[in-house]
Parts: structure tokens; C-alpha cells; sequence
């Protein structure tokens, strides 16, 4: 049955907003609009966009067998070439193409086909675009048998793609609730799987995206790669599980109950990096009131890593004032030195932490550095 899948055209013709998965939708919903207010208190956007960005993109393309350490893709983001692996370079178009896509996004309020087409490129690095060649099928890695072959030719391709783009973006077509529709237009995106490679993580980056033009968050903050990779199984078995049969409840509950659950997560995470932000922000100004500044206490906050000439753009200082300042602090046991090639780099370890145990609260501990192991 897996083959003779034929892909429907938006809206689908059924009503498939079930009592239990309004139900799950509202609890979705409250989340995210908590989520919404939390990340309204912190100071500097830039700080949870650069950091959560990076966390995203390290999950992301985990889900696709490339594997990186948290440590790495935060190196990688510093740009120190001769210590970029395959890997942690992947991971860096992740995230540039997340961000590009948010520019696109927050500046035009819809997300295009050439938007997707522009994220894809950047996450690629190439200009290939929608497959034009037959051959594609999702084989299951383990005994190699093929469970669905998406369209094989470009026409088609294009026209589902046009279909899907009419479907994100004119709320008239549908009066479903926006979750739901998020559901179906990530289901409906990995079915017609448009890219040579980089489908999955491309429509993980829609998910977001979509989230952001229907106003229900002011920044890209909400991933659901990690829970995916929680529930790789079920992620996969669940997407196929509609080619099947065309039931789509179990689908919807499955990515509603994950937006609830991820959405609780990031928040405990940004509680966190505004209570150490706060304990950061009164033990430095207590102890150092003389360098304490605002753009101080952003710097050491908008990344893991930092170094002299950071400090110097961001404060305005010279550079024999900046390198004070994080001796001072490392001193005190706020940063942790560490040389990275041929510079000194200046770890907030704690800050670091916080990411490799997302979930739970905030408890000044010793630095660690671990790896996370989890296809296109």
C-alpha cells in the first residue's frame, strides 16, 4: 500500500479534527502562548535565537545520522576553520539556514516556495533544487526494503509544492486549527519529499516557521527535534501510518503532544538562562561595578564562547580593557579560559551547561562536555 500513496491536494477533503485532538490542541496552545510571554523577558532577542538556533541545529541534523557534540557546534560557530568537522559544518548551514529563513519570514509574514527553496540552498549549499531526476525512494535502513517512493517527476513535484504554499499561507482555504494545519503541512512536505537532500531538516525548519507567521511566537524558539529523536520510531511509523491508511489522528496527537511537551521544556530553559542571567548580572555588578554593563552581561549570554575582540566590538573598550575585564571574570569564576587554536576563547561554562541537560533547573555545577548520539 506504501506505493500507491497518492498525494492529496490541500485542503484534504475530511474533517479529521477529532474531540481528541482539539483536545490536545488546546493544551498546545496554552503552552506556546506561555512560551510566547516568556521569551518576551528576556532582555536581548539575539541571546535565545543564537543559542536555542544552535541547539535546534545540532538535533536536527542528529535525526539524520550527523552527529556533532555540543561543544563543537558551538566552536563551529566561531568560525575557527581548521577545527570544523564535516559534521559541525552541516550543522553550521543548519543554522544559517534557520536564520535566513526567519529573516525572510519576520520581514514578509508568509512563507513562499522560494522561501523553502532559499533555506534549502543554504542548508545545502547548492543550487540544485527540486529533484528532476526518477530514482528517489525511503528505503528502511535495516533491511533495505523500500516503504514509500514520493513522486518521481518534476512536474508533479512543482505543482504539490505550488498547492502546499496556497495551503500555508491563505488561512481562507481552511478553518482548521493552525496546529493541526501544521501537522498536515509537515506530513504533506515529507510526502512529496521536492529535494535530493536535506528534506527532513528543511521541514523542520517549516514547522518553526510556520509558527512564526501565524503569530503564535515572536521568535524561532520552538523545536521539535529533540522530541523526534526521542520518538524516532513512532515519528517515522506515524508518517507512514497515514500513507497507509488515511487515519490521520495519531499523527496530529503525535505532533500536538510534541509541541506541548517541547514547549514546557523551552521554557524551563529560559527560565534558566534568565535566573543565571540575573545571578550573573547582580554578583558581577556587586563584585565588578566598574566593567558592569548591560552589553557585558548580553555578550556573555548570546553565545557559550566569547573572546577579547568580542568584547571589545560589543563595549566599545580597547583591547588591553577587554582582556581585563576576562581576566577579572575568570577570576572570579564567572567564565573559564580555554585555548582554541591560537586564541584565548572564554567559556560561561554554566550557561554551556544548560544545554547538554535542558530540561532541568538551573544548578551552578561543575563544566562538562558530553556528546548526544541519535536519515533525509
Amino acid at each position: 500500500m506504501a506505493n500507491n500513496y497518492q498525494i492529496p491536494k490541500l485542503p484534504l477533503g475530511q474533517d479529521i479534527e477529532t474531540k481528541a485532538v482539539l483536545k490536545q490542541a488546546a493544551k498546545a496552545h496554552r503552552r506556546l502562548a506561555e512560551l510566547k510571554g516568556v521569551a518576551l523577558t528576556i532582555p536581548n532577542e539575539q541571546i535565545l535565537i543564537s543559542t536555542l538556533t544552535l541547539q535546534e541545529a545540532k538535533d536536527s541534523s542528529a535525526i539524520e545520522n550527523i552527529i556533532t557534540t555540543h561543544d563543537e557546534i558551538f566552536r563551529a560557530e566561531l568560525y575557527i576553520e581548521n577545527l570544523r568537522s564535516p559534521a559541525a559544518k552541516e550543522v553550521q548551514n543548519y543554522a544559517n539556514a534557520l536564520k535566513k529563513g526567519f529573516a525572510l519570514v519576520r520581514k514578509n509574514k508568509i512563507l513562499t516556495t522560494s522561501f523553502i527553496l532559499q533555506i534549502q540552498e543554504e542548508l545545502e549549499q547548492n543550487k540544485a533544487g527540486f529533484r528532476k531526476l526518477p530514482g528517489t525512494a525511503l528505503k528502511n535502513q535495516q533491511t533495505g526494503e523500500t516503504v514509500y517512493t514520493p513522486p518521481q517527476d518534476y512536474d508533479t513535484i512543482v505543482d504539490l509544492m505550488q498547492n502546499l504554499e496556497i495551503f500555508i499561507n491563505d488561512d481562507t482555504l481552511s478553518d482548521l486549527d493552525p496546529l493541526v494545519k501544521l501537522a498536515i503541512i509537515h506530513h504533506q512536505f515529507e510526502s512529496i519529499h521536492p529535494f535530493y537532500d536535506g528534506n527532513g531538516r528543511t521541514g523542520r525548519i517549516i514547522n518553526i516557521l510556520y509558527l512564526v507567521t501565524q503569530n503564535l511566537l515572536e521568535l524561532p524558539i520552538l523545536y521539535l527535534s529533540r522530541y523526534v529523536i526521542e520518538h524516532k520510531t513512532d515519528y517515522y511509523q506515524l508518517l507512514q501510518q497515514v500513507r497507509d491508511t488515511l487515519e490521520w489522528e495519531n499523527w496530529l496527537l503525535f505532533i500536538l503532544k510534541g509541541i506541548e511537551e517541547t514547549a514546557i521544556k523551552t521554557i524551563i530553559l529560559i527560565e534558566n538562562i534568565k535566573r543565571l542571567m540575573m545571578d550573573y548580572k547582580q554578583r558581577i555588578r556587586t563584585q565588578f561595578p566598574k566593567i558592569y554593563s548591560q552589553e557585558l552581561l548580553n555578550n556573555l549570554f548570546s553565545h557559550p564562547y566569547t573572546k577579547i575582540e568580542f568584547v571589545e566590538e560589543a563595549l566599545g573598550v580597547t583591547r588591553q580593557t577587554a582582556s581585563t575585564y576576562l581576566k577579572e571574570l575568570v577570576e572570579a569564576g564567572f567564565l573559564t579560559m580555554l585555548k582554541i587554536g591560537r586564541s584565548n576563547f572564554y567559556l560561561n561554562h554554566l550557561l554551556f551547561e544548560m544545554f547538554l541537560d535542558a530540561p532541568n533547573l538551573y544548578k551552578p555545577h561543575t563544566p562538562a562536555i558530553e556528546s548526544v548520539q541519535v536519515q533525509d
